[in-house]
């Protein structure tokens, strides 16, 4: 079992798929957990990670089981808060940061395969992954500043899935966390008394640096491929495979190409992949209707000039205009000089 001392009084134990914080005295909390959580007064705050091999329905159907079981296992079997995750504890982060009036120890456990964007419309059928963060202050914060820096945690969450271009599995939008997250802010009630905990606060700037540090380690533990996908990988999270590029572009007379053709032509070539990458930026303002002061219209930003739009077919081709304009323009090029 690994342990670590934050303060004096408050320990973090991991033994097996539990993580823990607990502390000689009782512990201010606010959090979403999905055991205990709101608030309360707590001596423990678990993470519990879900085994391999149990499903969803055995977690939906009796998740106080696990999170009893795994409870004692650190010894503890009253006064505690519970998170569940499906990523694996021994790939938690640990990040913490002190000054002359607090001390902020954040740890967050992290796995991204099931991003989404909050305010999208999503059908959910399984759940994997999880962001669950514990930020632990030695401090003394009123529950309204929790509630903030709840939210100044939330925020960092969101800030470090943006550094990876994470996207929602569902839209390919940006993703601003997992459909199954939760986050607690304990505290040790000690000091003078802290008000503000917004991103912009003395105690706010310290929750924020350890807790986005914080989840991009966990994740980049979890799941290293957010550090090294491909320009393929990050179209194909924008629901653009490959094969779906390849199809569309066909239906244009004159462009039939291959799914394996055009692979070619992208593969080993950074100015065009670069290109496509702009391209998908452009379309995602697109979509949400944000046009830059430099362009009178959007039809006039994605012209495509090598092609005219009047050929049969460009009007079926379903894609985003910035990637269908670039696009085009990429195949023509390569074919007019082959």
């Amino acid at each position: 079992m690994e342990e670590f001392h934050l303060t004096k009084d408050t320990k973090l134990f991991i033994r097996e798929n539990v993580l823990a914080i607990i502390c000689d005295n009782a512990l201010k909390t606010i959090s979403s957990a999905i055991f205990n959580g709101g608030s309360k007064q707590v001596r423990a705050v678990l993470n519990v990670g879900v085994p391999e091999g149990y499903s969803d329905l055995s977690l939906h159907l009796d998740p106080l089981q696990l999170i009893v079981s795994s409870a004692a296992k650190v010894g503890i079997a009253q006064d505690y808060l519970a998170m569940v995750t499906a990523a694996k504890i021994k790939n938690y982060s640990l990040v913490s940061k002190r000054t002359a009036d607090y001390t902020v120890c954040v740890v967050a456990t992290a796995g991204c395969s099931h991003g989404e964007s909050s305010g999208e419309n999503m059908a959910v059928d399984e759940i994997t992954g999880t962001i669950n963060i514990i930020v632990f202050i030695e401090g003394n914060p009123t529950e309204s500043c929790m509630v903030a820096a709840l939210i100044t945690a939330t925020e960092a969450k969101s800030a470090a899935l943006r550094d990876f271009d994470v996207r929602s599995r569902y839209t390919g939008d940006s993703a601003t966390g997992s459909i199954t997250d939760a986050v607690t802010i304990a505290s040790t009630g000690r000091g003078r008394e802290v008000v503000l905990g917004g991103p912009a606060s003395k105690l706010g700037k310290l929750v924020g640096y350890c807790a986005r540090r914080a989840v991009t380690e966990a994740l980049l533990k979890q799941e290293p491929i957010w550090a090294n996908r491909s320009v393929f990988d990050r179209l194909e999270e924008r629901h653009l495979s490959l094969e779906k590029l390849s199809s569309e572009v066909s239906k244009v007379e004159g462009l039939v190409i291959s799914t394996k053709e055009l692979a070619g032509i992208l593969r080993g070539k950074p100015q065009m992949l670069a290109a496509l990458l702009a391209a998908v930026k452009m379309d995602d303002d697109y979509n949400k209707n944000l046009l830059p002061s430099d362009f009178k219209t959007w039809e006039a930003a994605c012209q495509c000039s090598e092609i005219d739009q009047d050929v049969a077919g460009y009007g079926a081709v379903n894609l985003p205009p910035f990637v269908r304009a670039e696009l085009i323009k990429i195949i023509k090029a390569t074919r007019s000089t082959s």
